[in-house]
């Protein structure tokens, strides 16, 4: 009886494993685990649907190895029967889920840790791990922004996301100093007698009668090798930010994220002292 349970789990798993990959680009079997069988003990289910699509010709998925672990990506075939599935949303991200399985840099690493929120927000129940989209590129006029990710959450607001593990405090100023332009960048179109025209991150995520304002963004501090500890360098971050931006900019470590849960008092908002709050008691953007 357990086998047949087994075998259908594994059936019933094929697709949800395959758009989660598509989605995310890369996951180990402990994360997918956390995804879509968060009750269960051991990765078997998991393990055994990956290796039906691993099995598949062509292969829908591909893996490699890194110090006895084991990165799960798609492939194009896998890719194209997502998109055919009508579930997953355009997407025109930079990096491949191999080149990231396949990379001896950090890449892998950070494409790993941003799956880390994705989850913690899943079990928090405050943002299904559909509704994340990865490296999905904004009009500025000062170039394309592209956030690690912007998830729409339960609330039908949206929040963008970055991951930091190597990059320099130069370099998240400067990212944020972009977030701003979006904010900024002046309405296109004519709009017409009903409705004003509107900038690009109005028309995306304001909503119809512009009743939500600019989405969060969250920084998540994540370990990496040869660094400080993800507390030191979110705090060192809240040093050297002197915002004179129109957003707001909320931040946490990974470690608190996911000991804690997204849905409690774990974002610091930057310029707003040393207190934690929820992600729903985040100040409004000026």
């Amino acid at each position: 009886m357990r086998k047949v349970a087994a075998t259908k789990a594994g059936a019933d798993l094929r697709g949800e494993v395959l758009l989660t990959l598509a989605q995310l680009r890369l996951a180990t079997p402990r994360q997918l685990k956390a995804l879509l069988l968060p009750h269960q003990q051991d990765t078997d289910h998991v393990r055994r649907a990956l290796r039906n699509l691993l099995a598949e010709s062509p292969a829908l998925v591909g893996r490699t190895h890194r110090a006895q672990q084991s990165y799960w990506y798609c492939t194009p075939a896998g890719l194209a029967e997502a998109a055919a599935s009508g579930e997953l949303a355009p997407t025109t991200g930079r990096t491949t889920g191999k080149r990231i399985a396949a990379s001896k840099t950090g890449l892998r690493e950070h494409g790993l840790a941003l799956v880390d929120p994705v989850i913690a927000f899943h079990q928090a129940e405050m943002a299904d791990h559909a509704d994340w989209r990865v490296e999905v590129a904004h009009p500025t006029p000062a170039g394309n922004l592209v956030p690690d990710a912007v998830v729409l959450l339960a609330d039908g607001s949206s929040a963008f996301v970055e991951i930091d593990r190597t990059m320099s405090y130069a370099r998240l100023l400067a990212k944020l100093e972009r977030y701003d332009a979006y904010r900024g960048a002046p309405t296109s179109g004519r709009g017409n007698a009903a409705r004003a025209p509107r900038s690009h991150w109005q028309e995306t995520y304001a909503g119809p009668s512009l009743e939500r304002p600019f989405p969060p963004v969250l920084f998540v501090f994540a370990p990496a090798p040869r660094r400080a500890a993800p507390e030191t360098r979110e705090a060192a971050f809240h040093d050297r930010a002197r915002p004179s931006w129109r957003i707001t900019v909320a931040t946490t470590t990974l470690p608190q994220l996911t000991r804690d849960g997204a849905d409690r008092p774990v974002w610091r908002v930057v310029g707003h002292g040393e207190g934690r709050r929820a992600l729903t008691a985040l100040p409004k953007p000026r």
